[in-house]
């Protein structure tokens, strides 16, 4: 039976047919005669086939519809077919039929095989991992020149894309991998069922343990997939394993053609394995948190990470696009919140903007994401720091504080300032520009309810902006503090918080220099038997408060600071024309968003010192030794 094509439309059930092109009155086999084809480049020699198998159309029963997920490009028409051929292997067994149309095309289909000798050494990983190529149709005479047909294995009707696009996704998908007690166990877990948040966690940990092992049998094997896409992975319901696809653009990590440019060579690996690990992650984001299934919130999410912006202020980023649904709880957050944050960890380091810093196969198979509760995790020293991190963003974002909560908070501060990983100066220069959210300040907190005052005021974000100060001789920061509120309408507060909107703003120079925060202590006593209360009780806390805190053992003397040095300061406030008209009631708003925000973002010349940096986080304190939690904010415009 020839194969002729212009046209396919796919669906779950559509019937195929097949149609001559427009004004030639031949089929598509007829036209032999094109010169761009170069049927030369596309020919296998019988002695250099190996495990390339050579197929007559005569061998295949051609099926009379397509699965949904066997999509291809614009240039290949697919049919699925059975082996009817009694002395083939494939003998009765389904396959997929991939007409490659263009030159373009049929460069991916000799290259699949290509990489199918290379790669079916280790059959066992091969046959796991890998979508199996069998071969390709040997072109008849009239055929020969117009079409490369790629032969290869049938793995389900789906791609994991139309998987995860399915209402009940998750209960047909734990079916299909037919999950059990020893299956879990490969992911650290002892246990199946439970609520619908820990089900996905721990399937999408199969996938992405699955699809990261693929992965690094690609990249062990010198390739780079290169095509990574949730529409090119599928999963068999014989083996239970991720087939990452078929390898057209796999592209080799060893250039042994220029043994000279070793250095060269090396860069070119590095960035071949972290496009392929920028892709995973992008899988795995989509996997989590279905609004990114969505084409309009996934481009406004690569935009994001295009612009440049750090991938570790995504959480900051996708907050408010995650909770616009679902004000109650979105299902992707709470599993990548769980662990203290890992999971936002791990998305940080498969999309980080610099390709040598993004995370190998190996390591992604270590991170406590993706490993289960009975697996033990020796977390290096920069989860340490982002797990106190994201649990005093956690904290923060409950809003109730009783006094446990900002004991907790507090200590949590105190340990990442111990941890600082840019004490230095330059550092500080490098990481502080830009616009940060305040989160929490461990000075006063007044309630809103428990007051009368004479306007009530709601107040929305606070926001710390540093930026460089180009009209100065000498290097300084132009320091901007934004805090906007509204103000309600009547006295008392009401359901509906739509008031009018303000702002204020205080601007001023700051200079960053080096400095320390020093620590008091109490001096010991002369006798060791006799101690003073207040003595016993700091030494008590101390020896609690830093135990297990790497070599800590005791609060240091001193700690290094970057000291802000402030100049003249600007005042402005901004309201709506519906707002107060009168000086004293534009006075008494003042007054109450004063009340409301830390003094610090009021008169930010209290400000005297920062104690912890990083891309996420910043940590200020004041001058009466209350310290500002700030977040990096990151956005489009």
């Amino acid at each position: 039976m020839p194969l002729c094509a212009s046209s396919l439309a796919f669906s779950p059930s559509i019937r195929w047919r097949p149609r001559c092109s427009a004004g030639t009155g031949r089929t598509a086999p007829e036209k032999a005669s094109q010169p761009c084809d170069r049927t030369s480049e596309l020919s296998f020699s019988d002695g250099d086939l190996g495990p390339v198998r050579k197929f007559r159309m005569s061998d295949f029963a051609v099926c009379d519809r397509v699965s949904v997920g066997l999509q291809g490009r614009r240039d290949e028409v697919i049919f699925e077919a059975t082996v009817r051929d009694s002395n083939s292997p494939l003998y009765n067994s389904r396959v997929v039929l991939r007409d490659l149309t263009s030159v373009q095309a049929k460069r991916r289909g000799r290259r699949a095989l290509e990489v199918l000798k290379k790669l079916v050494r280790r059959q066992l990983m091969y046959h796991s991992y890998a979508m199996q190529v069998h071969g390709y149709v040997s072109p008849s005479g009239s055929e020969e020149g117009d079409h490369f047909i790629l032969v290869h294995g049938y793995q389900g009707s789906y791609s994991l894309r139309h998987w995860l696009q399915l209402s009940d996704w998750l209960p047909t998908l734990e079916a299909t991998l037919a999950l059990d007690e020893e299956w879990v166990r490969r992911v650290g877990d002892d246990t199946i069922g439970g609520p619908d948040v820990t089900r996905q966690l721990r399937l999408i940990r199969i996938i992405m343990r699955d699809l990261l092992i693929g992965v690094n049998y690609l990249h062990s094997h010198g390739l780079a997939h290169t095509e990574l896409r949730l529409e090119n992975v599928h999963i068999c319901p014989v083996d239970r394993h991720i087939k990452v696809g078929i390898l057209g653009n796999a592209v080799d990590l060893h250039n042994d053609d220029n043994n000279s440019a070793m250095t060269g060579n090396s860069d070119r690996k590095a960035m071949m394995i972290a496009f392929d690990m920028r892709c995973v992650g992008f899988m795995m984001a989509k996997m989590v948190l279905k609004e990114l299934m969505d084409p309009s919130t996934f481009t406004k999410f690569k935009l994001f990470l295009n612009k440049g912006n750090d991938s570790s202020c995504l959480r900051e980023f996708l907050l408010p696009i995650l909770c616009e649904d679902s004000p109650s709880g979105n299902a992707g957050l709470q599993m990548l919140d769980r662990n203290w944050g890992a999971g936002w960890n791990l998305l940080s380091l498969f999309l980080a903007t610099k390709p040598f810093a993004r995370i190998s196969c190996l390591d992604a198979l270590r991170h406590p994401f993706l490993c289960g509760p009975k697996w033990r995790i020796d977390p290096s020293m920069n989860l340490i720091r982002w797990g106190l991190g994201s649990t005093a963003v956690r904290m923060s974002e409950d809003y109730i504080y009783g006094r446990h909560q900002r004991r907790r908070l507090a200590y949590l501060i105190e340990l990442m300032e111990l941890l600082n990983p840019h004490p230095k100066l330059k550092n500080w220069m490098e990481i502080l520009h830009g616009r940060w959210r305040l989160l929490y300040c461990t000075g006063r907190h007044l309630g809103l309810t428990l007051r009368q005052p004479s306007r009530r005021v709601l107040i929305g974000s606070a926001y710390l902006t540093f930026t460089n100060d180009d009209n100065s001789d000498e290097p300084s920061l132009l320091l901007t503090s934004n805090i906007s509120f509204k103000i309600m309408p009547i006295s008392s507060w009401p359901h509906d918080k739509s008031g009018s909107p303000g702002s204020l703003l205080v601007k001023s120079k700051a200079k960053i220099t080096s400095g320390r925060r020093l620590y008091l202590r109490e001096e010991e006593a002369v006798m060791p038997s006799q101690f003073s209360s207040q003595e016993s009780i700091s030494s008590l806390l101390l020896s609690k408060k830093w135990k297990g805190v790497g070599s800590v053992k005791e609060l240091p003397y001193s700690l290094p600071a970057a000291k802000v040095l402030h100049g003249e300061i600007d005042v402005s406030m901004k309201l709506e024309q519906s707002s107060p008209s009168s000086v004293g009631e534009a006075q008494s708003v003042l007054k109450e968003v004063r009340t409301q925000i830390p003094p610090e973002m009021f008169d930010i010349s209290k400000l005297v010192c920062g104690t912890y940096i990083d891309s996420r986080m910043l940590i200020l304190r004041g001058v009466n030794g209350s310290a500002l939690l700030f977040t990096r904010s990151c956005a489009l415009n």
